[in-house]
């Protein structure tokens, strides 16, 4: 089981999501950094030694500004490779990052998120731009159900929008549950993902939404999860370096 530690990026400082009413985000307290600067998070994770990879939500340009530029670059120069999500809503916003992605960046990956998504027109041309490895589909939800303003998707079941994803050439996804996010609740998604696994054999899952301890991480791997994204209980200690060190690939 891979752990992504996760930075919430809103108003140029890392946040701290609260079941994803982004009123209520604050800049993070961590045990694990002195201050909620982007750069100096970037490094903690860094320094912890274990993780080689980072998910970034960029809050603001998934409202619909523009990504913040300045902020990738300080969370670049810590040698973190990055998985970005910054609102890819249409195919401008999506040439835009591909761009950088096909690079000499340190954007390993494109997220596409469903609550973001305008048409499932784009998240097949970002499979063509980037190719299934570099374009990650996120499949937003709230308490199990899907989070789209997407006609085509609005009124299917999480199911069926995994599986249009998945005929679209999907192999990477998300299933994130932003209720969960922040609260220490636990998993969200467990049987949603062993049905998408006995269904879809080659699809490679990343949980996400309510982490909290390395027995939740269990829990994942069990369910057919590769992947974990995890911020809170990094910040708060409840899930350490250490406990990770055997984990980490």
């Amino acid at each position: 089981m891979r752990v992504i530690p996760v930075i919430d990026l809103k108003g140029g400082e890392v946040v701290h999501g609260v079941a994803g009413d982004r009123s209520r985000y604050r800049p993070i307290r961590s045990v694990l950094a002195t201050d909620s600067c982007p750069a100096t998070v970037a490094r903690a994770f860094r320094d912890a030694g274990v993780f080689h990879e980072v998910y970034v939500a960029d809050l603001d340009a998934i409202a619909g500004k523009a990504p913040d530029w300045d902020a990738m670059r300080q969370i670049g120069a810590s040698g973190l490779k990055i998985w970005l999500d910054a609102g890819v809503a249409d195919v401008d916003r999506l040439l835009a990052l591909a761009s950088l992605c096909n690079g000499e960046s340190d954007l390993a990956a494109v997220v596409m998120g469903l609550e973001s998504l305008d048409d499932p027109a784009t998240l097949s041309a970002g499979l063509a731009e980037l190719g299934p490895s570099r374009c990650i589909f996120s499949l937003d939800l709230r308490d199990g159900r899907p989070v789209t303003g997407c006609d085509a998707w609005r009124n299917r079941s999480a199911t069926e929008i995994a599986a249009a994803a998945c005929d679209l050439g999907v192999r990477r996804m998300i299933l994130l549950d932003v209720a969960g996010v922040g609260t220490n609740s636990g998993p969200q998604s467990l049987e949603l993902a062993r049905r998408l696994r006995a269904d879809f054999p080659p699809l490679q899952l990343i949980g996400g939404g309510g982490i909290r301890n390395t027995r939740d991480l269990t829990s994942l791997s069990a369910a057919g999860f590769a992947a974990a994204l995890v911020a809170t209980a990094l910040h708060s200690g409840a899930i350490r370096s250490n406990d990770l060190a055997a984990e980490i690939a």
